[in-house]
């Protein structure tokens, strides 16, 4: 009998040490694991039985490549790494090369839906430079499973924007970029208003004198997922919340508040 009281409260023990680990934060990389999809990272927040929206972070062009640590070293992971707590599955694809392809980044969130517990009316994509230009066209191309989207420096590819018209969009392009006219990002909106009501779930901050790598700052503050996360594709006509302040005054002092400049430990898992 003394026996038996020793062992039940170790094996009690050992399982809540299981599901503790099971439902605990991490940021995994894989590879190779989605036909026709891209190796990326995936943030698991800390879960519960229900379901958590997803967030899709695309990279800019310098992150390209095959080593996916480049891909945290700006971004939404990144922010994740320095105590930006976003309660939510992140989805940080590497781009080889080339733009970005909606339909393969579409695949991976198949695949991420299939092996954990997502809400389906509430996926977000976010992006800037190159990343902002997959943004779009993630969102133009698929905007009943795009809950909400931001672009930021970018632009888009595509001939059609009818799609585009129907997701909540904020789009922020700095007048004094020289990596990526504004004309990149006007066109679309001009391409935008050529529909009826073409604008009306749109954003758009022309902020003067900003350059290219400061709106990088914006994955860093809470308010950029805050306002990602208050759209779901159940919102009645889908509207648009309403915006907070971009300017190079709140990107230049108050983005890092809350943050580390250090890593957190214990989030990435090979």
């Amino acid at each position: 009998m003394r026996t038996a009281r020793i062992i039940t409260p170790l094996i009690t023990v050992l399982a809540l040490a299981m599901f503790t680990t099971s439902a605990a934060q991490s940021i995994v990389a894989h590879k190779k694991k989605v036909k026709d999809g891209y190796n990326f990272w995936l943030y698991t927040p800390e879960t519960t039985s229900a379901p958590k929206p997803a967030i899709i972070f695309l990279h800019g062009a310098s992150l390209c490549g095959t080593n996916m640590n480049k891909v945290r070293k700006y971004g939404t992971i990144d922010a994740i790494e320095k105590g930006r707590m976003i309660d939510a599955y992140v989805i940080a694809p590497q781009n080889p090369g080339g733009t970005w392809n909606p339909n393969r980044i579409m695949n991976i969130l198949e695949w991420v839906k299939q092996n954990n517990n997502v809400d389906s009316t509430r996926v977000y994509v976010l992006g800037m430079s190159l990343g902002g230009y997959g943004s779009i066209d993630l969102a133009a191309t698929h905007p009943n499973e795009i809950a909400a989207a931001m672009a930021f420096c970018g632009g888009g590819t595509q001939t059609d924007y009818k799609g585009l018209t129907e997701v909540p969009l904020w789009i922020v392009h700095g007048t004094a970029d020289k990596a990526v006219s504004v004309k990149c990002s006007d066109a679309v909106v001009a391409a935008m208003k050529k529909f009826k009501n073409g604008t009306d779930r749109l954003h758009y901050d022309r902020l003067k004198g900003v350059n290219h790598s400061l709106l990088a700052r914006i994955f860093y503050m809470k308010e950029c997922y805050e306002w990602l996360l208050g759209h779901s594709l159940n919102d009645e006509k889908r509207k648009i919340q309403p915006k907070y302040e971009i300017s190079k005054k709140t990107l230049t002092k108050e983005v890092y508040r809350g943050l580390s400049s250090q890593k957190r430990p214990g989030l990435i898992r090979e």
